[in-house]
């Protein structure tokens, strides 16, 4: 693999991407950009992207037509970080640290807005997420607390505690009425934990400490959470996504750190798809990688660059239920939008090779992932 993980078999109708180690070249005019590249079957098909209402309802050719310049105006987004869907999938909350806001994408009434109702301000937002109920929880990482918030902009409550240094990442578990928040604290700190908060703000416990154990943490950033509770980990500077049981237990990691396929450098974002797969954004490849339930790299999508479908140091991801996925692209200061495409439950499962008589493979090809 080369050492920049680039956008890989990435297709396009009329023209081609060209990948290099010194980065990507592109030719115009692009009509689509697909992962992986015909003739295996496209799974990720980039879809637009949103830097302020303008963006809302323009077509991918319009993107690519426009190539690099762009559209920047007072509201547009200067460095968004957390993502959330709420939902219905009508409406996109992103949190932006450079502005500092909280911005509200509605795809209905193609709207962009400010969220929060009047008088509320924010100061370092970095972690959002949306429970059952469409509250919104939002983290603001100096302040060390978390606001609770209703569709309306309403906020309901703001949590605390002592033992928070630097919150970041938050995941909300209606059913079981818990917030978890990664707690990233400093360099020299020993307390890089989980905290675990009851829906009404009480305090729980934590658990995790700095370390590259298993259940250690190395600046724990992002959280997510699939349909058993099971919560999911960004330990950036260990280089994974750590699995563990609703109650704190390690079960498994995703991935370790270095520069080959199914491996980080620093891993931010996690979410799941209906599949149950696992989707970690990289900042420093800048691509999103997506891994089966057994820890098995199936593909990765993006690529760093500032072409629209490419990402610059991306940090947050979310999903909808219809599988479209939303990546905070910090330094390209917008948000890319991705279809999951062509794709079942059965994609997910790499197939085993079959044995020869002597115990070995057949000599074929083995294939490396399902969903290439």
């Amino acid at each position: 693999m080369p050492r920049r993980l680039c956008a890989i078999a990435t297709s396009t109708v009329a023209a081609a991407l060209v990948i290099g180690l010194g980065g990507c070249a592109f030719k115009k005019p692009f009509t689509e950009m697909l992962w992986p590249a015909p003739p295996l079957t496209p799974r990720i098909k980039f879809v637009g992207v949103l830097r302020n209402r303008d963006d809302l309802g323009r077509s991918t050719a319009e993107l690519f037509a426009e190539a690099l310049v762009g559209k920047k105006t007072p509201e547009s987004l200067v460095q968004p970080m957390g993502v959330a869907v709420s939902r219905d999938g009508t409406r996109l909350y992103v949190t932006d640290y450079a502005k500092p806001a909280v911005l509200v994408f509605d795809f209905t009434a193609n709207r962009m807005s400010p969220f929060g109702s009047e008088g509320i301000s924010f100061e370092n937002p970095l972690g959002i997420a949306v429970d059952d109920a469409d509250n919104i929880y939002i983290v603001e990482s100096v302040p060390k607390r978390i606001g609770v918030y209703d569709a309306s902009g309403n906020r309901l409550r703001v949590i605390t505690h002592e033992s928070l240094e630097r919150p970041t990442g938050i995941a909300v578990d209606s059913g079981r009425q818990r917030i978890y928040v990664a707690d990233s604290a400093s360099r020299l700190s020993p307390n890089h934990a989980i905290r675990v908060f009851g829906t009404d703000g009480s305090y729980i416990n934590s658990f995790g400490r700095v370390g590259n154990k298993e259940g250690e943490f190395s600046f724990p950033s992002y959280l997510a959470l699939d349909h058993d509770g099971n919560l999911y980990v960004t330990d950036t500077l260990n280089g994974r996504v750590q699995k563990f049981d609703p109650d704190g237990r390690y079960l498994m990691s995703f991935g370790q750190y270095g520069d080959a396929f199914g491996m980080f450098n620093k891993p931010k974002g996690v979410v799941l798809d209906s599949f149950g797969n696992l989707y970690a954004v990289d900042a420093a490849w800048s691509n999103v990688q997506i891994f089966n339930q057994k820890g098995e790299v199936l593909l990765f999508f993006g690529g760093r660059g500032r072409f629209p479908g490419l990402l610059f140091n991306p940090t947050g991801i979310a999903m909808d239920k219809d599988n479209r996925i939303f990546v905070s692209d910090a330094f390209n200061s917008r948000i890319s939008i991705y279809q999951l495409i062509n794709t079942t439950a059965a994609d997910s499962v790499i197939p085993v090779p079959p044995k020869t008589e002597e115990g070995g493979d057949d000599g074929r090809p083995k294939q490396t992932s399902a969903l290439q």
